[in-house]
């Protein structure tokens, strides 16, 4: 079980999930915080948004947004227009079910859509976008629900919701597997290991494939096989225009390459096409945790063996500061992933058995689906019980002033809030495709590096967002770019050098084909062409 940002953060603020979902173990077993499992249950929230309302009343109009912010006024004859057309169902504030529907994983999102379509099907998504379109509202895409950047629901518009298009297909003689856009990752994994095959995807089990895989797809098997995009054999999308379209190396072939890192920006991907691997053998994974007082020795160990590591091996790092359960204070810890012989990767991780007994070891050799936590995982993104925020970046390597920074600013944190900051190491078989055949530019990037806070008492979130940006203000100067699936958004400076030279390609594929940018909730690339 890794603890790097695409690692054990999964049990913090990716994926706090309660046990038996996602496994509470590694870091969360260590500190002994394991939540209590919990149904997505409806929340009264004002007698606006109730969900004890009549299911299917439709009120004369109805208040909406425009993707500019700006009111706009829904007919009730339109609206049964939309719900009569649908094969899913559609669901309006005082409906049965709302919600649970409007719930993020994260819960610093508390949004209020005008409109949830719940889709069946491809076709039921290409009728909701020629709705949103028609309408001019505001439209956000839910894949699976677990968001952390809160991109997938909206205030006043429409979302579109795939969470019950669920199909799954396995081609075993041509290791492809085809998945609709409500998938989720641990479902996909039970499916493909149960015949002895996996592909890149990430380490929350909870998460979606779909915005996983349009924002790259970082995962355990990347150093190897590269990133979920770079399995990826074809895609079927909704354009802005409601087309539905295949695209592939031979069938529109640069919305393939948009896709392919681009995240939401052109279009609502309803399927997903993947290389599949062999992978039958236990694996070797997990963690261990050291005193506070060890952490630039443990962080500088860590990266003399990540720079000689082998595609099979991947390592991660992580300080982090804990206010509550048994085990309160400052912790460093690293985590490892080696999909090889595990007897291999334990030699190979002699080095650092030289850092002394840890507090908490979790290595071991287990199955994929136990460590991707995906054994008897939940089929939705439960939501974590605390407010989460998030910075993120490139790491082009680790040095000892980087370390010096965390260390320093890790202690001077304020009481109260729980933080931690994670090296996930990247490199190996995505460093070798070239940045320009995907959109996802920072392939060289050593490591991917998260910061995240997270706290119970609202009264105190000014103070605690203001303590994570001084932290994160002091360690980007060693980032270059950022992880599109990981913040709500960045200035254009980041989302350029998140981009690279595949920026000024992405803003003409975006004129193509959204040129009013209706897909805006993304790590968004502003057509040069909209009005």
């Amino acid at each position: 079980m890794k603890i790097g940002p695409r690692l054990d953060l999964r049990q913090v603020q990716r994926n706090s999930t309660p046990e038996g979902s996602a496994t509470a173990i590694g870091r969360r077993g260590f500190l002994g915080t394991t939540l209590a499992a919990t149904a997505l249950a409806a929340a009264h929230v004002g007698a606006g948004w109730a969900d004890d309302g009549p299911t299917g009343a439709v009120p004369e109009q109805l208040a909406a947004l425009s993707g500019a912010g700006k009111p706009v006024m829904l007919a009730a004859a339109d609206i049964r227009d939309l719900r009569a057309g649908l094969h899913g169902t559609l669901l309006l504030a005082q409906d049965a079910g709302y919600d649970s529907a409007r719930k993020l994983w994260n819960p610093s999102f508390n949004r209020h859509p005008a409109l949830i379509a719940r889709c069946a099907d491809a076709a039921d998504v290409s009728r909701a976008v020629n709705f949103a379109r028609g309408h001019g509202l505001r439209m956000a895409v839910r894949g699976g629900g677990h968001s952390l950047s809160g991109q997938s629901m909206c205030d006043g518009g429409l979302v579109i919701d795939m969470s019950l298009m669920k199909g799954i297909d396995i081609d075993t003689k041509g290791r492809l597997a085809r998945a609709q856009g409500g998938v989720l990752l641990g479902e996909l994994d039970r499916r493909t290991q149960a015949l002895g095959l996996a592909t890149t995807l990430g380490t929350a089990t909870d998460t979606g494939i779909a915005g996983l895989t349009l924002g790259g797809g970082m995962g355990r098997l990347m150093r190897k096989y590269g990133l979920a995009c770079d399995n990826l054999r074809s895609v079927e999308l909704v354009t802005a225009d409601g087309e539905r379209r295949r695209a592939s190396a031979r069938e529109n072939p640069e919305l393939f390459w948009g896709v392919r890192g681009g995240g939401g920006n052109f279009g609502v991907a309803t399927a997903f096409e993947y290389h599949l691997h062999p992978l039958a053998h236990k694996v070797l994974s997990g963690e261990r945790i050291y005193p506070y007082s060890q952490a630039r020795t443990v962080l500088a160990a860590l990266a003399e063996l990540a720079a000689r590591a082998p595609d099979e091996l991947s390592l991660g790092a992580e300080v982090f500061n804990s206010t509550h359960g048994p085990q309160v204070g400052r912790f460093v810890g690293w985590s490892v992933d080696y999909i090889g012989d595990p007897n291999v990767g334990q030699r190979l991780l002699e080095p650092l058995n030289r850092l002394g007994k840890p507090l908490f070891d979790s290595i071991g050799a287990v199955s994929y689906l136990a460590a991707q936590g995906a054994e008897g995982a939940a089929t939705v993104a439960v939501p974590s019980q605390t407010t989460i925020y998030t910075k993120s970046g490139f790491l082009p390597s680790l040095s000892p002033p980087l370390f010096d920074e965390l260390v320093r600013r890790f202690e001077a944190l304020p009481g109260g809030l729980d933080a931690s900051a994670g090296m996930s190491q990247m490199a190996g078989a995505m460093a070798r495709i070239a940045p320009t055949a995907t959109a996802f530019w920072n392939r060289p990037a050593a490591f991917d590096f998260l910061i995240d806070g997270n706290w119970n008492d609202p009264s105190r979130a000014e103070q605690y967002i203001g303590a994570i940006h001084s932290l994160w203000d002091a360690v980007v100067p060693f980032t270059e770019g950022y992880y599109v699936n990981t913040e709500p958004g960045a200035d254009d400076k980041r989302l350029r050098a998140t981009y690279g030279e595949n920026y000024p390609r992405l803003v003409r594929l975006k004129n193509q084909v959204d040129p009013a940018n209706l897909f805006a909730l993304n790590a968004n690339i502003k057509p040069t062409v909209a009005g």
